[in-house]
């Protein structure tokens, strides 16, 4: 059964002695583990949560979070986990939209419970935390102990398994249907095509409130471990390598960068780190060329997916990276990489006919771990998924080894002076600067162009570097006509929680003209 309910009964009958969680609190194999699950899901259950229903989670990424998700796979029922970096009445909107039947609440975010917006879920509301808090909300590990665990339920692969909600930042947060049947063969897909191990480690890095977090699935078919990191920082990521012996992660490219720009590997003890897949935005070939020099025993590899696609597309794996090193030819590290095993991925123009290779258009796909769609959107479901081909609003191109090249979000390509313009491309012209950290191209409004091209940037500290010195440089890698000649330095960029420089917030702050430098 591609369930995950059935996948952790697996887990359960044939790796029980195994490792499944890693933390500092302690190490519980996949029997204890998955007692504790049945427990929890015993606690959703005497809440009034039903399989098919669904119930929210607040939580940094915790072993404890983890175990609700796994509850909610063995109960039947959907987790619903929510972006902690929302505010209120936005985390509120998710709450009654998902329409959950109860809520998890890790400690640091107890506070809101009382919000007028989240309040009415505090009935059936309870406080996630290593030691009672002695609250108003009932204590979940005092919950655990007294619960009796709940059989497992038998769930059907077209089942929701997790609903996720989009980030928001195009409009309405909206929330995306997972099944058992998408969530596993994403799991599957990944396993086979990046070489996990059951003797893995994997470090949750991501937050799991984010699609990327799914990428853990493959890991769990096999048995192998989990252990997760509460809080981003560079210090905290080296030190769970060191001490809790991690061996694969997956990291954002920002979160990459802010790493080697502030620690040296080399001086850890990261001798079980192997493998490391970066995704969620591109990076610059210079980037990858430091981050295989900083971690010489690290299969570095990349992947490129969206939240509906639970979450994986694309992989590009180390021995491509390799060889684009050793060549000098660093074209194919620009690429997202190749379709996964089971994607049906094709390139459309604007009238849905497939475009010739190495033509710019629309990415859709087909494959088992597409999402069934978004609830309570029909429009948006039908708009999105057309004669069963999810059309992905990424503007991408496919050369002849079946490499794709990822040139923009369809809303964010630039037309200026009737040329399309793909910030991709601009974006890595502006990387290539040894003094640019990181950088976003947006289009802003233009009374003679109609659009033209922004930049926001970055620069590596203690570096300097002026308007003149970035366009003049620009000019030698791109046309003219793709050169920005605005721009502004900012100390930083506005990032989702991944990591993901939010664009959107770039352009809705420099469309005034008066805001612009030069």
């Amino acid at each position: 059964m591609l369930t995950m309910s059935s996948a952790l009964d697996r887990c359960l009958r044939l790796y029980g002695g195994r490792r499944a969680i890693v933390d500092a609190e302690g190490t519980w194999t996949w029997t204890e583990h998955l007692g504790r699950v049945a427990r929890a899901a015993a606690i959703l259950a005497a809440r009034g949560v039903k399989p098919g229903q669904r119930f929210g989670i607040l939580s940094r990424n915790t072993f404890r979070h983890c175990e609700l998700v796994h509850a909610g796979y063995w109960m039947g029922a959907v987790p619903v986990p929510v972006n902690i970096r929302l505010a209120a009445p936005e985390i509120g909107f998710i709450l009654e939209d998902a329409g959950v039947k109860a809520l998890a609440v890790d400690e640091p975010f107890l506070p809101l419970v009382a919000h007028e917006r989240i309040a009415p879920f505090a009935k059936n509301a309870f406080a996630v935390a290593p030691k009672p808090l002695g609250g108003a909300l009932p204590d979940y590990e005092a919950l655990l102990k007294a619960a009796a665990p709940l059989p497992r339920f038998e769930s059907a692969e077209n089942d929701d398994a997790i609903l996720l909600y989009t980030g928001g930042t195009t409009g309405r947060s909206k929330g995306v249907r997972l099944t058992h049947r998408n969530v596993v063969s994403n799991g599957m897909q990944c396993a086979m095509e990046m070489g996990f191990r059951g003797s893995d480690t994997y470090l949750h890095i991501a937050p799991m409130f984010h699609s990327a977090d799914l990428l853990g699935t493959g890991f769990t078919l096999l048995g192998a471990a989990h252990t997760f990191l509460a809080q981003f920082s560079p210090k905290n990521v080296i030190s769970a390598f060191q001490d809790l012996r991690a061996t694969a992660a997956m990291m954002a490219p920002t979160m990459v960068i802010m790493t080697l720009q502030e620690l040296n590997p080399r001086d850890y003890d990261l001798s079980s780190f192997r493998w490391m897949l970066y995704g969620s935005a591109p990076m610059a070939p210079e980037w990858i060329a430091k981050t295989i020099e900083a971690f010489p025993n690290v299969a570095v590899c990349q992947g490129y997916g969206l939240t509906e696609t639970s979450p994986i597309l694309t992989y590009l794996d180390f021995e491509e990276h390799k060889k684009a090193l050793a060549s000098g030819n660093y074209e194919v590290l620009k690429a997202a990489g190749r379709p996964i095993a089971g994607v049906d991925m094709r390139i459309l123009d604007d009238k849905g006919n497939e475009v010739p290779l190495g033509e710019a258009g629309e990415v859709v796909v087909r494959a088992p771990n597409v999402t069934k769609g978004y609830l309570n959107l029909p429009d948006a479901t039908a708009a999105a998924i057309r004669d069963g081909w999810f059309h992905t609003g990424d503007v991408g191109r496919m050369d002849a080894q079946g490499f794709m090249y990822l040139l923009d979000r369809k809303k964010d390509m630039i037309i200026t002076g009737g040329e399309n313009v793909y910030t991709v491309e601009v974006e890595q012209a502006i990387y290539q600067h040894p003094a640019v950290a990181e950088c976003a191209v947006v289009g802003v409004p233009d009374e003679k162009y109609g659009e033209s091209l922004f930049a926001a940037v970055v620069t590596q500290p203690g570096k300097s570097l002026t308007k003149e010195q970035l366009i003049e440089h620009c000019r030698q890698r791109i046309g003219g006509y793709k050169v920005p000649r605005q721009m502004v330095f900012l100390p930083a960029l506005p990032k989702s929680a991944m990591g993901k420089i939010l664009k959107t917030e770039i352009r809705k702050e420099y469309s005034d003209p008066s805001k612009r430098a030069g």
